[in-house]
């Protein structure tokens, strides 16, 4: 064994290898910063649902279709859905860099993990800002009683 495989202690640390950059670094802080802020989303939307004026028994078809009509809500609920689909994916990345031995299982997990993520933030985004729960030309019987005030 030669004594240049072996750097001295009291040398200067030099990267031989290519390296990520401050991806992870930022990964790291945006998994404690969209935390904290997933906590404030998910307590406020449970509260709101489930002890605001009558708790849960109030919770239906109108009352969501309600809630969905409000731009407000459609914004808290569009930040908790890309923030806790971002972390979790980015959970998930994680764990799998950890655990993947092989190259081509972390491609192929790490491709399946983006497409779930696209596929539900896609159809997510979709079904909140698109939703109407009184769809025109629609039979009055078969409308909501939210629908009767259009």
């Amino acid at each position: 064994m030669s004594n240049s495989a072996i750097a001295s202690p009291r040398d200067k640390y030099r990267r031989t290898t290519l390296t990520r950059g401050n991806f992870e670094l930022w990964g790291w802080l945006f998994m404690r910063v969209s935390g904290v802020i997933l906590v404030v989303l998910i307590f406020g939307h449970l509260f709101v649902n489930l002890m605001v004026d009558g708790g849960i028994n109030r919770i239906d078809f109108a009352f969501v279709g309600g809630k969905l009509s409000s731009p407000f809500w459609q914004t808290w609920d569009l930040l908790m859905l890309w923030l806790a689909m971002i972390h979790g994916t980015n959970g998930v990345r994680t764990v799998i860099n950890d655990y993947a031995e092989r190259h081509a299982t972390r491609v192929v997990l790490k491709s399946l993990l983006a497409i779930g993520f696209t596929i539900t933030v896609v159809l997510g985004t979709l079904v909140i800002f698109t939703f109407d729960p009184c769809p025109a030309n629609s039979p009055a019987e078969l409308l909501p009683t939210i629908c009767e005030a259009r």
